[in-house]
């Protein structure tokens, strides 16, 4: 899922700077395009472009695959990147108008990175949906888990079809045995068993084969799968195929010698040492940007309720350190005197009027910039949660602790991909996400969360 989304944006940054350059040898012509290539404005006239072009796809969804399952919804919504980024870069050439390169220029190349960019996303379409260009899976099991992952095969947006199941033979007679061989797919879609896996696998020719077994001793066809692995085929378990999909983990599946073999899991010290680096240079350029309004805020929830300005309250951090989280108080001072910690709620009573404004805003959440200047949060990561919940959760959710092994973020990939949690199950799917975060912790999820929480904050998303 990450690597397309990168793929997407990497061809539309080129075809971004194609549709400048088109537009300048449109308006001005060959030669002195040419040497506007090489000249500095020209050059950082047309970056400006670009970022400004990729951030409004981003914004108005172009690069949502559920969004853009058809040549309809590509269109409409590349019209509305295409508005808001002539929106935008109107409002910059206003301000500034030596960054311009023309009156007619910005239409011309806007109109042409929306040709080019349209063109490029339906032949991305096709290539996700045409089964020729997609990944064909061949899954063994057909119990349970097994038709799990067909119908995850089958209901995604991804490139995937489904080729069918092969069944796991054995020779004991054992209930692990009888609950992978209970027949929980359609029997049509069965295309041989394990014995002849290889055969199987080349007549569906399949690209990967899903091991979707609910347990593995004794009966897992060691051989045959060495063997499909061995001609090229990838093996995968129904727990990394999952995570590949939804992006997020399998909890109900994965056990500890699967996060111990499976790739991910790591922080380079350069990766540290780059996260670090961007928390405080975030965090200080949000703090400089929003401190003018202090004064307002403060103002207005002074008007709007009696107590402190700053809401103060324990959260859990890094290794399971507590720490002091700030925030702007958007609830009454007295909000738990009589419940308690309790989850926040749809429409809180506690909420004040102010409070809903700045909640769903996001504007409470500034202060915790403090925090990460002080080194108890990071710019990304799982979102802190107080000490009575973590120690509920620990009982009932497993690997629950796990989350703490880096700092927490103000914001994450669980908060943009998840609405507001206030209950248990909203907590474990929230872990599904912030364990994928964990594992696959890189700067281009980095990257992609801070482009998804501004959608987040300007559409008012999840709030609670």
């Amino acid at each position: 899922m990450i690597s397309r989304f990168v793929l997407l944006i990497f061809v539309d940054v080129l075809l971004a700077f194609a549709a400048f350059f088109s537009a300048a040898i449109v308006r001005f012509g060959y030669v002195e395009t040419t040497i506007t290539l090489f000249d500095f404005r020209g050059f950082s006239t047309a970056v400006f472009f670009a970022v400004v072009s990729i951030f409004s796809s981003q914004l108005m969804d172009v690069y949502d695959f559920s969004k853009n399952s058809n040549k309809l919804e590509i269109l409409i919504n590349i019209v509305l990147g295409t508005s808001t980024s002539f929106f935008m870069l109107s409002i910059a050439y206003y301000l500034e108008p030596s960054v311009m390169m023309g009156r007619g220029f910005l239409i011309i190349s806007i109109a042409l990175f929306a040709l080019y960019q349209f063109l490029w996303h339906c032949l991305f379409l096709i290539y996700r949906h045409h089964p020729q260009f997609s990944q064909r899976i061949l899954i063994l099991g057909t119990g349970p888990l097994a038709q799990q992952m067909g119908q995850l095969v089958t209901s995604s947006f991804n490139s995937y079809t489904l080729t069918g199941y092969a069944t796991c033979s054995s020779n004991e007679s054992n209930h692990s045995d009888r609950e992978n061989n209970a027949l929980s797919v359609p029997p049509e879609s069965i295309l041989g068993s394990s014995d002849q896996l290889v055969a199987v696998a080349s007549e569906a020719r399949a690209d990967t084969i899903v091991v979707a077994l609910s347990e593995r001793r004794g009966i897992f066809p060691l051989r045959d799968v060495l063997h499909c692995k061995l001609k090229g085929i990838e093996i995968m378990e129904a727990p990394s195929f999952y995570e590949r999909v939804h992006g997020k983990l399998m909890l109900e599946h994965i056990t500890p010698s699967w996060i111990i073999f499976s790739s991910g899991f790591r922080r380079t010290t350069l990766l540290t040492l780059f996260k670090r680096c961007s928390d405080i240079i975030l965090a200080a350029l949000g703090l400089l940007l929003t401190a003018p309004f202090f004064p307002l805020i403060a103002l207005l929830i002074k008007i709007d309720s009696p107590g402190p300005l700053f809401f103060r309250q324990i959260r859990v951090g890094g290794s399971e350190e507590q720490f002091n989280l700030y925030k702007f108080r958007s609830m009454r001072q007295d909000a738990e005197l009589a419940t308690g910690a309790v989850w926040a709620q749809q429409n809180d009573p506690r909420v004040t009027r102010i409070g809903l404004f700045i909640r769903n805003t996001r504007i409470d959440e500034i202060p915790q910039l403090f925090n990460v200047l002080k080194g108890d949060m990071s710019f990304i990561g799982p979102r802190p949660e107080r000490p009575e919940f973590v120690e509920k959760l620990k009982i009932v959710i497993p690997y629950y602790s796990k989350r703490h092994f880096i700092k927490p973020g103000v914001t994450g990939w669980a908060q943009v991909r998840y609405p507001y949690g206030a209950s248990v199950e909203d907590a474990v799917e929230k872990l599904r996400y912030d364990l994928y975060y964990i594992k696959n912790l890189s700067v281009s999820l980095d990257l992609l969360i801070f482009f998804e929480t501004i959608k987040v904050v300007l559409f008012g998303r999840g709030v609670r």
